[in-house]
């Protein structure tokens, strides 16, 4: 399949200056960071505030680029302006608060904005937003204002508007952070379709642990550094570690790792209660 992003020994630097725009300081947000994400991968980013991951996650858009170091995305190196427009098309963004991100009053011509910024025919575009509107389970919706959809309705259409651009990659930055548990779960069940049904990378910046068992890898950000990378089962292994990191577990993890320190035999980094529940079963036999 090949890498949809490569970072090398990447590094940013926020540079504050004063009025004569000497520095003033200098904060490293990012520091010595190599990950490769595969292409079809669904990839979690995990760390506490001010961890890095946001500020990773804007050099694969090529929001930000890297003050030392490289970042490819899809084959191209971010600072390399000439391909930035491709890059932006290879990789599309969604952002915590879907309200900033609408810019028209219904739904479809929302959606469609994208694709008619990237020149894309008429007939075209219509097509991409059926089709982008049905893979979030929102065409019922098109002729609706934005405005009065529910918080996960709003982010699945932002989803759709990426979508509409055919990117190869997607990034969400804490999408569901300012959603309720429905909208959540319709963001978490759209984000999986996108990826398994599509095919498409996806890159997802969360603080919701129970959001990353559907990952088929991790990386865990700890001042501008990557401390942990594994799959779920292999971090969530790790509880007093991912402690030290000011992070917790999902529940039925922790629940499973609290039996396990008082002798009772559960098996090790349990990820979801159907899991919990068949363990608690297999112990009920044995006796």
């Amino acid at each position: 399949m090949g890498l949809m992003i490569h970072a090398k020994d990447l590094v940013y630097e926020y540079i504050r200056r004063d009025k004569e725009e000497n520095v003033v300081d200098i904060a490293t947000a990012i520091n010595k960071v190599n990950v490769d994400v595969e292409a079809g991968q669904f990839i979690v980013i995990l760390g506490h505030n001010g961890s890095g991951k946001s500020t990773f996650a804007k050099h694969i858009n090529g929001i930000l680029t890297p003050s030392e170091g490289s970042l490819w995305v899809d084959g191209k190196k971010t600072n390399d302006m000439e391909k930035l427009w491709e890059i932006r098309q290879s990789a599309g963004m969604v952002f915590q608060n879907p309200d900033n991100q609408f810019v028209a009053n219904l739904v479809e011509e929302d959606v469609g904005f994208g694709p008619e910024n990237l020149g894309v025919e008429p007939a075209e575009i219509w097509d991409r937003v059926e089709e982008s509107l049905s893979a979030v389970e929102m065409l019922p919706f098109r002729k609706k204002s934005p405005n009065r959809l529910s918080g996960g309705q709003k982010q699945r259409v932002a989803i759709a508007g990426i979508m509409a651009m055919r990117p190869k990659c997607i990034i969400l930055d804490e999408p569901t952070a300012m959603l309720d548990p429905q909208g959540r779960k319709e963001v978490m069940y759209t984000i999986q379709k996108l990826n398994k049904v599509e095919g498409m990378t996806v890159v997802l910046i969360t603080h919701y642990m129970d959001e990353v068992v559907y990952a088929d890898k991790v990386f865990v950000m700890d001042h501008g550094s990557v401390v942990m990378e594994g799959t779920p089962r292999e971090i969530f292994a790790q509880v007093d570690e991912l402690k030290k990191y000011h992070l917790d577990v999902p529940q039925v993890t922790e629940l499973a790792y609290e039996l396990r320190k008082e002798g009772i035999p559960m098996p090790e980094a349990v990820l979801t209660i159907e899991e919990f529940m068949n363990a608690f079963e297999n112990l009920k036999t044995k006796f």
